[in-house]
This record gives structure tokens, sequence and C-alpha cells, in this order.
């Protein structure tokens, strides 16, 4: 979380930069920041969650030999 964080506050900082590249769309919208902390999100979570789980059904006497 503190990552996002992190990140909103240099994309907010950067909206300058990031107007000159986006069309149709302003660079403070919140929609988009919303959608797009939401998005990247979830590819933290996914991918956390597909090594987690193959970790979960390796015996833990055989990941300690």
């Amino acid at each position: 979380m503190l990552g996002v964080m992190a990140g909103l506050l240099v994309a907010w900082g950067d909206t300058r930069i990031i107007a000159s590249i986006l069309v149709g769309v302003s660079a403070t919208d919140p929609f988009t920041f919303v959608a797009m902390t939401g998005f990247f999100l979830v590819i933290a979570a996914v991918a956390s969650w597909l090594p987690a789980r193959r970790a979960i059904k390796v015996d833990p006497m055989v990941a300690l030999r």
C-alpha cells in the first residue's frame, strides 16, 4: 500500500508531463487514477497469489531439506 500511495503522489506531481501524452482525458481525472490504481493492485495480487499457491502445496519438511 505504501508503494501505491507513493506512485499516486508521483503521478499527481507529474501531471504536466502526463498531460502532453494523454488525448481526450485530463491528467487529473479521478476516474483514471482510481481505475489504474485498481488495475495495478489486481496485477500485484495475482502476481503474489500464483507463487503462494504453489508454495502451499509443498510439504514443509521437503522444503526444509
